[in-house]
């Protein structure tokens, strides 16, 4: 046997199973079927769901990614005078604007730009500010107020900043500055306590790529009219956040322009009138007391705000002394003094506590009953016999001390609130202060004490705690001008839209209905005697006047003198001088004009305050209003019943 042979064979020969073989083969092929088939299933089920039930909600998903509403922001309504001379207008200026999302490096553009187009510290916080209330992609404005110099530089180098851009804009201007700031107030950047405002009013949305807001005056009180409506454009946008089509607009919608009731010639003549003087004058048309002019100086430009005011200026307006950034005409408190005894007359009348022929002796003085409390009178020697006539044209304080005490706080501070002191004149503008018209229960409010019967006697003489605005006496005149008719002190003309809106008098508080009209036409009879008779405290500065006027003069005391102390304005200090009170109104037949008048440590109204309003009256009447008077009235001495 060959044994080469026998040792190349296997030890064993191996069996194959290879029907078991071919059972595996389909369990596994039967497995994977199931498993593919289930795969599928999901997938089928998925995309059942993605493109067949919530196909809208994906769909508006993958637009979002793409497609950007774009804010496109109103053009602010104007700003006129009642003659139609435009007060506020809207410049075309240029701005460096950016897309901060598609930046890779902020900080590093920033530092660039800073030696490009002079970026500031104060652009790159006001860029964060604008940031933080933007959408995503939404471009920004980074540096404003691009010189032509600016402009080009960046041009030039306008491949490095793809993300960036040069674009107009508007800015608000006001023509005329500081003659007309305590009305028109101003627009500046919107900040924190605006956004939190805006959303609180649910406004927030209308301000979408808007800088600007109203911050004061006519500004703030006519945002929503001005401001307009907020329009937008929808594009599709690349993954780079580039646009690449419009799809849609929808226009934004101008602000309305407002006309004023505001004289400009008017407003600048006062004002230049004025000149360096602290003090304030209102001028108001009776009939329906709009606001002919409403100055108060010293003022401040209020474009210096438009853009966002330096520290150095704000500071340096905030301290000074002559507190050029707060309106003398509608903040401005003082004591009204003298001027407001023919209101204090006519509720007197009214309650029987006087009559117009009821006389009582001015020695000088008069003495508070059962007690040595002395109050004097202007005048040291008395007026003698006086009467209510005589009272109003010497400007008797005895005999209103008299007066005032018969009819005791309550119903003093009761019917001056009736001509409107102590409570907001209703001026379309926030900045107005109510003044105090004291009482029994202000007092136990304010210094917790109770009301003494000397209290009474200098709020009879428009002293003591009794403190008032220069609005609120020429609206309190107006009120006696018209017979207890009372009108809203207001700016706004009217607006302008697809149909004018007239001014409409919210008729705040009701007309005063209870005096004879005997009793009107005595306080105003005082009044002109005031200015016309022999006697009068403001006949000096009306003499020759070509037409005839009534007024009353007041001297508001800034500091109280002893019972013996006598008053030397020339061993004082100029800011513990008296104010100078004058209201007035002409001409006396058919009143045109009211005017009132306050001149800070001036002195005696009769002689500080009467001549500056005799000015405005013979500019007004007779250069404003040339067909008022083409002939020269002559004057009578004085009005007799």
């Amino acid at each position: 046997m060959n044994i080469k042979k026998l040792l190349s064979q296997p030890q064993h020969e191996v069996i194959r199973d290879k029907k078991s073989e071919r059972n595996l083969f389909v369990r596994r092929a039967l497995l994977s079927f199931i498993g593919v088939l289930v795969l599928t299933a999901i997938l089928t089920t998925n995309l059942y769901h993605l493109q067949i039930l919530n196909y809208e909600t994906y769909q508006t998903r993958s637009n979002g990614n793409r497609i950007k509403l774009l804010p496109l922001p109103p053009t602010r309504g104007l700003i006129y005078d009642r003659n139609g001379q435009l007060l506020a207008e809207n410049l075309t200026f240029f701005g460096l604007y950016i897309v901060p999302e598609k930046v890779e490096n902020l900080d590093r553009t920033f530092n660039e730009l800073k030696e490009l187009v002079g970026l500031t510290e104060e652009d790159i916080e006001a860029f964060k500010k604008e940031r933080r209330r933007s959408s995503r992609y939404t471009s920004i404005l980074l540096k404003p107020n691009l010189t032509e110099e600016q402009i080009a530089r960046f041009s030039v180098n306008q491949y490095k900043f793809a993300s960036l851009e040069v674009k107009p804009y508007f800015k608000r201007h006001y023509l005329y500055g500081e003659p007309l700031t305590h009305i028109l107030g101003y627009v500046a950047k919107i900040n924190d306590k605006d956004v939190e405002r805006l959303k609180k009013e649910d406004k927030y949305a209308n301000y979408a790529g808007t800088h600007d807001i109203g911050k004061l005056g006519i500004e703030r009180y006519y945002e929503s009219q001005l401001h307009g409506t907020t329009g937008f454009e929808e594009v599709e946008i690349n993954n780079r956040g580039k646009v690449i089509r419009k799809l849609r607009e929808q226009p934004a919608i101008a602000g309305k322009s407002i006309h004023l009731t505001i004289d400009l010639e008017l407003q600048r003549y006062i004002t230049d009138l004025l000149g360096n003087q602290k003090g304030a004058v209102v001028v108001l048309d009776p009939k329906d007391n709009s606001i002919l002019a409403m100055v108060s100086t010293p003022s401040y430009d209020n474009n210096l705000f438009v853009d966002g005011i330096s520290g150095t200026d704000y500071r340096r307006l905030l301290n000074d002394p002559n507190r050029p950034l707060y309106s003398r005409v509608t903040q401005g408190a003082y004591p009204p003094a003298s001027t407001v005894k023919p209101f204090v007359a006519v509720g007197a009348l009214q309650e029987g506590i006087i009559t117009q022929n009821m006389t009582i002796f001015d020695p000088g003085y008069w003495i508070l009953p059962n007690s040595t409390k002395r109050f004097r009178d202007w005048k040291r020697s008395g007026h003698g016999y006086t009467d209510l006539n005589k009272a109003i044209v010497e400007s008797s304080d005895t005999y209103f001390y008299q007066t005032a005490y018969n009819l005791g706080i309550d119903r003093l501070s009761e019917w001056m609130k009736k001509f409107g002191f102590g409570v907001p004149t209703g001026i379309d503008i926030q900045e107005e202060t109510a003044g105090i018209m004291p009482s029994r229960e202000w007092k136990q409010k304010r210094h917790k004490k109770s009301w003494l019967q000397g209290d009474t006697i200098s709020v009879g003489i428009g002293q003591g705690y009794w403190i008032a605005t220069p609005l609120q006496v020429a609206k309190a005149t107006s009120i006696l001008v018209n017979n207890g008719r009372v009108n809203t002190p207001h700016l706004m003309k009217f607006i302008e839209g697809k149909t004018l809106e007239p001014y409409q008098d919210p008729l705040l508080y009701e007309d005063i209905t209870t005096p004879k009209q005997a009793f009107w036409e005595a306080a105003k009879r005082g009044m002109y005697n005031v200015i016309n008779s022999s006697n009068g405290t403001g006949r000096k500065a009306f003499v020759g006047a070509s037409y005839r006027a009534a007024g009353k003069s007041g001297t508001a005391q800034v500091f109280s003198l002893k019972e013996n102390q006598n008053y030397d304005a020339s061993g004082l200090k100029k800011e513990l001088h008296d104010h100078a009170w004058f209201m007035a109104y002409a001409p006396y037949e058919e009143p045109k004009m009211v005017v009132s008048i306050i001149l800070e440590n001036a002195g005696g109204g009769s002689s500080a305050a009467a001549p500056v309003v005799r000015q405005i009256m013979d500019y007004y009447l007779n250069k404003r209003l040339p067909q008022l008077n083409n002939q020269p009235e002559v004057i009578q001495d004085e009005v007799t019943e």
